[in-house]
């Protein structure tokens, strides 16, 4: 199977499209919000130049400068679009099942729009200074924000549509648990880099004088294209256009610790109405314990999510499931973390390859999926503190990456039989 090896970070830096911004039509719509009327006047964005400059600042000031098409969707596009929401719900959507999803056609492009509900009041021109900021952000693995468009409570965004299938699905099928897309270790190596990378970029690259952070970092939020597997991340700037994220920067970048004492220093009143606005956006088995316990998305939540995600696509196995427990009869949820964990740490050496995805047929390099299982250990860790940053996570999955490279050259054409004569 021909995979791509993952294009370096240096090579995976921003780029502009110069373009002027079309027009939308001016026309209101009765059910759109004073706020959706002020986000939808201006349609246009002046076309500047900058000259090419060799330091990182003047090359941060040569993007900023730069042309960008961003689209301020007027609502009748998006009720147009969807037939007014009565089209058929995108239901390979990577989006949880209380969210409206419609994949259709805006300005001859096929897209998928998202429904999403403001989690709190954003000013006008704030939200489209963000959405302008993020719409200038590029990244192969993640899939790119066109524009939005907003309507009373709730923001449309109209993402570019990518052919392909989300990885959770890719990897447990309902209908045929023994098979899977994804049946080589190279595979697999492919769509950890990929992701790594976007996430490395969200956090540390993007450009943006923000704490960026992603808040839905899960195996339904990344799809795998074909033929070559590579992986792209769903929802890049939802949690900022969302008002998921909490305005003050150094509560996001603070430790939970800090975060603790913060909660606890407000008066009792204060706390009352925050623990009424929080909105919990994880996942059951994505989420960190610091994030189940505050309700704040921070960058190191999203490295316990990416975490989760490796230790998935290791072990084929799902992040939290439901096992009988012969001794007492009840069932009882074990997650992928503790089964990783006691492979890691059993004397039995044969552990951790019986742990691996049996689908893979024993055909993996066993130190290598050792080493990676041990980066996402660290990733997973109780300790918001002690986790890696991304820019450490993506550096050693890289190294990885190309390990496996080697060893697949080395063993040649994919093996559909076992090395080893180890009971599984």
């Amino acid at each position: 199977m021909n995979v791509k090896e993952p294009i370096p970070l240096s090579s995976r830096k921003s780029y502009q499209k110069s373009s002027s911004l079309p027009s939308t039509s001016s026309t209101s719509n009765p059910s759109t919000s004073t706020t959706s009327n002020a986000f939808s006047s201006d349609n246009n964005h002046t076309n500047t130049s900058s000259e090419s400059r060799t330091s990182r600042s003047s090359l941060k000031s040569l993007k900023d400068s730069l042309p960008e098409t961003t689209h301020i969707y007027d609502f009748s596009e998006i009720r147009k679009a969807t037939n007014n929401f009565l089209a058929k719900r995108f239901s390979s959507s990577s989006s949880s099942s209380s969210a409206s999803v419609w994949k259709c056609l805006i300005r001859g492009k096929d897209v998928i729009i998202f429904q999403r509900k403001f989690h709190r009041s954003i000013d006008s021109s704030k939200l489209r200074e963000r959405l302008t900021a993020i719409c200038k952000s590029h990244h192969i693995s993640l899939i790119k924000l066109l524009g939005a468009s907003v309507s009373g409570d709730y923001i449309y965004l109209v993402y570019e549509y990518v052919n392909g299938g989300n990885l959770r699905d890719c990897l447990r099928n309902s209908r045929n648990p023994e098979f899977t897309v994804l049946s080589t270790w190279m595979s697999r190596m492919q769509i950890t880099a990929d992701v790594a990378q976007g996430i490395e970029y969200i956090h540390h690259f993007s450009g943006l004088d923000l704490a960026l952070v992603h808040n839905h970092i899960k195996s339904s939020s990344v799809i795998v294209t074909e033929p070559s597997f590579n992986a792209k991340i769903c929802h890049f700037g939802t949690s900022e256009l969302c008002g998921e994220i909490s305005e003050n920067r150094e509560v996001i970048q603070s430790s939970v610790g800090e975060i603790q004492e913060e909660i606890q220093s407000l008066p009792s009143s204060s706390k009352m109405r925050r623990s009424k606005s929080v909105k919990f956006t994880g996942t059951n088995g994505y989420m960190s314990p610091e994030y189940q316990r505050s309700g704040i998305a921070t960058q190191k939540s999203d490295v316990y999510a990416f975490g989760v995600v490796i230790l998935e696509l290791l072990s084929g196995e799902e992040p939290v499931k439901f096992k009988l427990d012969q001794g007492s009869g009840q069932y009882r949820s074990v997650s992928v973390i503790e089964t990783a964990k006691e492979a890691i740490e059993s004397e039995d050496f044969e552990k951790i390859r019986r742990w691996i995805d049996r689908r893979l047929k024993d055909s993996f390099p066993v130190d290598i999926a050792e080493r990676l299982t041990r980066v996402a250990l660290e990733c997973v860790h109780a300790e918001a503190d002690k986790r890696p940053d991304m820019r450490r996570v993506s550096g050693k999955i890289s190294k990885l990456y190309l390990e496996s490279m080697k060893w697949k050259d080395k063993m040649g054409t994919p093996m559909d039989f076992t090395m080893s004569l180890v009971a599984r």
